[in-house]
């Protein structure tokens, strides 16, 4: 990915979720977590943010929650935050083949 960095938050509370909760995780070793974020780093608004905060001497995340699966439509969604300095900028979510995604403002 260019160089970029991104962290994954990998808590996984399977004690404190219950499998209709979580998401489905496919059995493809860690490809899933790395095509979220992808897919959303490539969308243009935040490819545009992500170059403004390099450009502000910030280093960009991008943050999977598997801990926090949301559904909607029926269909289960990873939460991703994309960050800069410790703060928010915005929350997508994307189903685990990162075909679909959403956007919270």
């Amino acid at each position: 990915m260019n160089g970029l960095r991104f962290a994954f938050a990998l808590a996984i509370g399977a004690t404190s979720l219950s499998a209709a909760a979580r998401c489905e995780f496919p059995d493809e070793g860690n490809m899933p977590l790395r095509r979220a974020v992808s897919r959303i780093e490539m969308l243009p608004e935040v490819h545009e943010w992500h170059r403004s905060m390099v450009e502000k001497g910030l280093k960009p995340q991008y943050v999977v929650l598997l801990d926090e699966p949301v559904r909607a439509a029926g269909k289960c969604y990873w939460p991703v935050e994309v960050r800069a300095d410790g703060k928010l900028w915005r929350r997508y979510f994307i189903s685990p083949d990162g075909k679909k995604f959403l956007v919270k403002e």
